[in-house]
C-alpha cells in the first residue's frame, strides 16, 4: 500500500450532484419494490412461527458483522475515512442481489427474501444505531462523526423512505394483484440486477480517475471484510444447527451488503468523503463477484437428505 495515497484519501471528496443522488434514490427504491413482489404477509407469519433461522440471520447481519468489522478495524488500523466506510457498510441491511445469488446457490430463497425484508425494516433503527455505536468506539472515526454531526433520525427517515416504503408498496401489489405481480416479478428481478450495477457505475462515473487512484488502498481490506462477513454468516448458522439450505441463505445474506444504500448515506450525510465512498463502491463490485463465485461452488455440492448432516 502506498502510504501517501492512504494518508491523502481522508482529504478526498468525491463529486456527486444532487440530481444524480435523486436518481440513485429512485433506483434503490425500484430495487426494493422488485424484491417485495415476492413477498406476502403470510411469509412473515410463517417465519415468526419458526423464528430460529430468521433470528439467526438478523443476529449475523446486525450484531456479528458489525462486531467483526470493528475487530478488523482494530487489527488493521486503516485511515479514519476507510474505517468508517467499513463500519457503515457493515451497518447496512442485506443487498438486493442476495436473493438472486441465494437462488443460484440452491439455498433457501424464501428465507433470503424474508431476511432482506426484515433487515430492511430493522435498518430504520439499527443502521444509524450501529454507525453511531461502532463509529464512536474507535477514536479516529469518532472525530469524523463529531465533525459531520450526523443525525440518526435523518438517517432513519432516509432508510425508511428509500427501502421500507417501496417494500410495503410491492407487498401491497402482490397481495391485491398477484397476477400483475407475477408478470412483473421475473423481469423486475433482472432489471434490478442491471440497475444495481448501473447504480455503482453512476456513483463512480464523475470520479473514475479518483477511484482508480485509491482503489488499491482499500482492496485488501474490502476482500478481508467480505470474507469475514461470509465466514461469519456460515459459522453462526452452523452453530445454530440450521439446515444446509438455511446456512447458505444466511451466509450469502451476511456477505451481500446494501452498499448502494451505503453510497447514498455517504453522499447525503458525509459529503462524499473519499475513503468511505471508495470502500462502498469497491464493496458494490466485489460482493457480486465473491457471491456468485461462492454460489457456484455451493450449487455443485449436493443437498443432504432431510434429517442427515450438513453438506
Amino acid at each position: 500500500m502506498d502510504p501517501t495515497s492512504a494518508a491523502e484519501i481522508d482529504a478526498v471528496i468525491l463529486n456527486f450532484s444532487p440530481a444524480s443522488l435523486q436518481v440513485l434514490n429512485l433506483v434503490l427504491s425500484v430495487v426494493m419494490f422488485s424484491i417485495a413482489l415476492e413477498l406476502k404477509p403470510e411469509d412473515f407469519k410463517r417465519l415468526l412461527k419458526t423464528p430460529k433461522a430468521l433470528m439467526t440471520g438478523l443476529f449475523s447481519q446486525f450484531i456479528l458483522l458489525p462486531l467483526l468489522t470493528f475487530l478488523l478495524v482494530l487489527a488493521t488500523r486503516p485511515q479514519p475515512s476507510i474505517a468508517l466506510g467499513l463500519i457503515l457498510v457493515a451497518a447496512c441491511p442485506g443487498g438486493n442481489i442476495s436473493n438472486f445469488i441465494t437462488h443460484r446457490a440452491r439455498g433457501n430463497a424464501a428465507l433470503s427474501v424474508s431476511l432482506t425484508a426484515f433487515s430492511t425494516v430493522a435498518a430504520i433503527l439499527l443502521t444509524p444505531a450501529n454507525i453511531a455505536f461502532w463509529g464512536n468506539l474507535y477514536p479516529p472515526t469518532r472525530e469524523i462523526l463529531q465533525r459531520t454531526a450526523i443525525d440518526p433520525l435523518s438517517v432513519a427517515i432516509t432508510v425508511g423512505l428509500l427501502l421500507v416504503l417501496p417494500l410495503c408498496l410491492g407487498m401491497m401489489l402482490n397481495a391485491r394483484r398477484p397476477d400483475l405481480a407475477g408478470r412483473l416479478r421475473t423481469p423486475m428481478q433482472y432489471l434490478s440486477m442491471g440497475i444495481f450495477i448501473a447504480f455503482v457505475v453512476l456513483a463512480l462515473a464523475a470520479n473514475w480517475s479518483l477511484f482508480l487512484q485509491y482503489a488499491h488502498v482499500v482492496a485488501a481490506l474490502v476482500l478481508m471484510h467480505n470474507a469475514l462477513a461470509l465466514g461469519g454468516g456460515y459459522a453462526v448458522a452452523s452453530l445454530a444447527r440450521l439446515p444446509t439450505v438455511d446456512r447458505r441463505a444466511i451466509t450469502i445474506e451476511t456477505g451481500i451488503q446494501n452498499s448502494g444504500l451505503g453510497l447514498i448515506l455517504i453522499f447525503g450525510f458525509f459529503n462524499g468523503l473519499g475513503g468511505m465512498a471508495v470502500v462502498a463502491a469497491f464493496w458494490g463490485m466485489w460482493h457480486i463477484i465473491s457471491g456468485i463465485g461462492l454460489a457456484s461452488v455451493m450449487a455443485r455440492r449436493p443437498l443432504p437428505a432431510l434429517g442427515s448432516g450438513p453438506v
